[in-house]
């Protein structure tokens, strides 16, 4: 029934579902960036006490988390973690856009209000 609903709200208003797909998105990318962090400083940490215990291969395998999670952090950040419009890290939701319109401005809530005052002068 969700799955019914979901399709339904797509084919009514595209642009709306695409807001919805790309804050999903971004949220994910926000919680894999944040983990990369963490993973990043744990990393740090088994490098120094590979190092103040004279492991060799336990400050490299930290060194090589470290490497990996950097990886991992930047990825997500280039995807999108909240800083840039969604239609630069979300390609379908240009689909719906002519190049003669502007890019959307403002809040997530003035959009959808915009929307719908357009809604609401159409049917009249």
């Amino acid at each position: 029934m969700l799955h019914q609903l979901e399709q339904s709200l797509a084919a009514e208003d595209p642009d709306f579902a695409s807001t919805l797909r790309g804050s999903k998105f971004m949220a994910r990318n926000r919680r894999v960036a944040v983990l990369a962090a963490l993973g990043f400083i744990g990393g740090l940490v088994v490098m120094f006490s590979g190092t103040v215990s004279k492991m060799t291969w336990l400050g490299v395998v930290g060194f090589l988390a470290m490497l990996v999670f950097a990886y991992l952090f930047t990825t997500a950040w280039k995807r999108g973690i909240g800083g840039r419009e969604e239609g630069a890290s979300h390609p379908s939701s240009r689909k719906g856009r002519s190049s003669g319109q502007p890019k959307p401005s403002g809040s997530f809530v003035d959009r959808m209000e915009e929307r719908w005052q357009r809604r609401r002068d159409d049917e009249r």
